[in-house]
């Protein structure tokens, strides 16, 4: 039995936690209608990918960079504070697995440092997992902190055994394994990352982890950041590609099941039969048959990484 996917590749509403979550809601219930059972996100949907990183200089252009990011602080996502509220009792309402790019904000401890993060809401509204972006990519280290592997999970849905890896994680090679060691059937890839390299990573992994892959990233033209958007014409011009999107479905082992969607604000359905990637594995399975145990060896350490340890 096959069950349809909606990979979605709108623009955010950029650096407004409150219009994309409510972006976020109306799309659930848009793609729902349409039979979907799962909804895929891109990469730090909420508020926004910061794609300024590439284009601004950290010290020649320091002071729009300090706005911007404390634009992107003051609309980060604050999960103990209840922000992903209306996006649970959406995914509970239209019975659908949700998994959605968030920039998260540390409430725990420093109440400041930024990660990115993805997290995958259930169809009954609960939270089954928070995976934080392991290493963040050149100029994103500007704006994110590491993850630890806390998150670094497979969970069970109606769909399917979820992993996600965001972005360029997904060339981590351990990181990928990790995953398939724990009967991944469906790998999510939200990403900023697009065109023919990018997809053709996600028809390896497809054949390596035997798992079908939904990549996506946001389809976002300079003219869809909004008018407020501090000194919006030193950052982009109106017809700029920021990301292209290049949406897409990857069958267990590699061949293209849906897109890619590209240049295209919009929603890519596609359907996953579960069932696929065991049958896949018969003849490759790298973390059964096809691997060597007596020879590699990989250990995770998923204890969390506290800044510090109170006594008492």
């Amino acid at each position: 039995m096959a069950d349809k996917v909606a990979v979605v590749q709108k623009p955010p509403v950029m650096l407004d936690r409150s219009a994309t979550v409510a972006l976020v809601v109306k799309t659930i219930a848009e793609v729902a209608k349409e039979g979907a059972a799962l909804a895929v996100f891109p990469e730090a949907y909420v508020p926004g990918y910061p794609a300024w990183v590439w284009r601004l200089q950290p010290g020649r252009d320091g002071t729009l960079n300090n706005e911007l990011h404390t634009r992107l602080r003051e609309n980060a996502v604050n999960i103990a504070r209840s922000d992903l509220k209306p996006i649970s009792d959406a995914a509970m309402k239209h019975k659908i697995t949700v998994a959605l790019g968030i920039h998260e904000v540390d409430s725990e401890f420093s109440g400041t440092t930024l990660y990115n993060s993805v997290v995958i809401i259930g169809p009954d509204g609960a939270l089954l997992n928070v995976h934080r972006k392991l290493m963040p990519t050149n100029p994103e280290r500007m704006v994110w902190g590491f993850g630890d592997a806390r998150g670094l999970r497979v969970v069970e849905t109606p769909v399917g055994r979820i992993g996600c890896l965001i972005c360029w994680e997904n060339y981590m090679p351990l990181s990928r394994y990790a995953l398939y060691a724990q009967n991944m059937e469906i790998l999510l890839a939200p990403t900023w990352d697009c065109g023919e390299e990018w997809i053709a990573t996600m028809k390896h992994i497809a054949k390596e982890g035997g798992c079908w892959v939904v990549g996506t990233g946001t389809a976002l033209q300079g003219k869809d950041l909004p008018a407020n958007f501090p000194e919006r014409k030193r950052v982009v011009d109106d017809e700029d590609w920021l990301c292209d999107g290049d949406a897409v479905i990857v069958r267990p082992f590699g061949k293209i099941a849906a897109g890619p969607l590209r240049r295209e604000k919009g929603v890519l359905y596609g359907e996953i039969e579960r069932e696929a990637a065991a049958r896949s594995r018969r003849s490759l399975d790298v973390a059964g048959h096809y691997s060597r145990p007596d020879i590699f060896r990989l250990e995770v350490d998923r204890a969390a990484r506290p800044p510090v340890d109170f006594k008492g």
